[in-house]
């Protein structure tokens, strides 16, 4: 497959696991990625991505944490077809489930030629920050399979063996020197002011 290509986390800072899809796309705009494409770190601003998706893409793949009664962790890849355009989704324009944008993308005539989640069970979702340990240790494992979807998608060859152990020590140094870092003064945000997690910083892969 060629052609544009988007990568989405999805998710509520401020609702510990739920921000497992914000977590991911971070650490995955830090690495290289194949040309074509994007990477992009929606928030809670689930009606901003669905008018993005209006532009069109060959693969969009959805990052977030979805309960499906699995164990806290577990890592999932799901395809996904989009609804009949007649089906009226519920819209909440701060949260958008993956249903739902996948529902008000469809009410709006859009499409994509192929849709992927890749979805963790969360643990917590209750009001606080930071991911709960099972989460924060699934994140190495969403990068891999992102990662994977998007040299299959792009014909990129196969990494060597070795590598998805390195994969996996890099993302969790990284997350330790983030736990180590000391907070700055003033540097809380206000839940309004933060948008809950979206932001276009590092929005593009390489070559995108």
């Amino acid at each position: 497959m060629s052609g544009r290509i988007l990568v989405a986390g999805v998710g509520n800072v401020f609702l510990s696991d739920d921000a497992f899809g914000v977590e991911v796309v971070r650490l995955l705009v830090e690495r290289p990625q194949p040309p074509g494409v994007q990477i992009r770190d929606y928030g809670i601003r689930g009606v901003h991505l669905v008018y993005e998706l209006l532009d069109g893409y060959d693969l969009f793949v959805l990052v977030d944490a979805a309960p499906r009664g699995e164990a806290p962790g577990t890592v999932s890849v799901l395809e996904v077809e989009l609804p009949s355009p007649e089906a009226q989704p519920v819209i909440d324009a701060h949260s958008l489930t993956p249903d739902a944008i996948f529902g008000l993308l469809s009410s709006l005539g859009g499409h994509s030629g192929r849709n992927l989640v890749v979805a963790c069970e969360p643990a917590e979702v209750d009001a606080g920050m930071g991911l709960s340990d099972p989460v924060r240790e699934a994140l190495p494992h969403a990068v891999r399979a992102v990662e994977e979807i998007l040299a299959q998608a792009t014909g990129a060859g196969p990494e060597a063996d070795d590598r998805e152990a390195a994969d996996e020590q890099e993302c969790m140094a990284d997350l330790t020197r983030q736990l180590d870092e000391p907070t700055q003064e003033g540097g809380a945000q206000d839940a309004e002011q933060a948008d809950q997690g979206g932001s276009d910083r590092g929005g593009t892969g390489a070559g995108g």
